[in-house]
């Protein structure tokens, strides 16, 4: 497979994970794909024809089209690397003492763990998440990306300023939000390009570390954002799909959990009706935790009369 054929795919596979059904596809795009029909059949790609935006290529969530800039013909050979099987997942026996001590054993222990460092990058850091011991709201992606593990710190890039906006539009302090990722290291591949999501056997290896901030820290209530996190999470359920299930309430070691795309779709898709439906989803985590919530509050990203 061509690298730009899979730049591609692996958008579309994004896509499809985060509840995109159709998308618009750029004509010279679509050349590549048909060059390819054999091979993108192969590689499972969401149903698309010819790009064009009056066929009915539109986001699930959106009455316009609202185009994906091309994708950029990457050069060189660009292969999937095979995650190898992870060992057991550590058991994590926390000391006594207050929550804020726990947590900075925790963050000791996970910055210590010998596989987290086996896979990271060179001068990557493991990104154990960021927030206060008291936090109200658990906020949870899926992994770290590049700028993640750069400075070792979660949702620092562009999908984590989006989520600080939406943090600071909830009037959320530094004292009642923590944000991390199941996944403490930036999943391996050597593409030049973008990242890919965990593995289930990544997020299982890493899960008892997130058991245990949750077990500290005992959340009201636990943001999934995104497909992938929901997975590792709840179960792997190739049923489920996310235009379905967000909004939606569930449970994870007891606690509230509500469903919702993460950041970096709505960096893609970032439509009014979509940033809507987002922010009535944070409206009812901000009810469930009995915070105040203001007529202009509720009022944020509705269609102008």
């Amino acid at each position: 497979m061509s690298s730009g054929l899979e730049a591609i795919a692996n958008e579309l596979r994004r896509l499809q994970s985060d509840g995109v059904n159709r998308v618009f596809v750029e004509d010279d795009t679509m050349q590549l794909i048909v060059r390819h029909k054999d091979v993108a059949t192969r590689s499972r790609l969401p149903d698309i024809q010819s790009g064009r935006p009056d066929q009915n290529h539109k986001l699930p969530e959106e009455g316009k089209d609202s185009p994906i800039p091309p994708v950029k013909t990457v050069t060189g050979t660009v292969t999937t690397p095979k995650v190898a099987p992870l060992p057991e997942s550590p058991e994590i026996k926390l000391p006594e003492g207050d929550a804020t001590s726990q947590l900075a054993w925790l963050k000791d222990r996970v910055l210590a763990c010998e596989v987290c460092k086996e896979h990271l990058s060179d001068d990557g850091k493991i990104v154990f998440g960021t927030g206060s011991s008291q936090a109200d709201i658990f906020f949870c992606g899926e992994a770290p990306d590049a700028d993640e593990e750069r400075e070792g710190e979660a949702f620092i890039g562009k999908p984590g300023q989006l989520l600080t906006k939406i943090t600071s539009a909830m009037g959320l302090s530094s004292e009642n939000g923590f944000t991390t990722n199941i996944l403490k290291w930036r999943p391996e591949h050597n593409k030049p390009y973008g990242s890919r999501p965990p593995t289930l056997d990544e997020m299982r290896f890493c899960l008892p570390y997130l058991k245990a901030q949750i077990k500290i820290i005992q959340p009201k209530v636990i943001v999934a954002l995104g497909n992938t996190t929901v997975s590792g999470l709840l179960g792997h359920d190739p049923a489920r799909k996310m235009g379905s299930v967000r909004g939606t309430w569930d449970q994870f070691e007891t606690i509230p959990v509500m469903i919702t795309f993460h950041p970096s779709y709505l960096l893609r898709n970032g439509t009014l009706k979509t940033k809507r439906m987002v922010w009535e989803d944070m409206l009812q985590v901000m009810e469930k935790c009995s915070l105040e919530i203001s007529d202009q509050q509720r009022g944020f990203f509705l269609p102008k009369s």
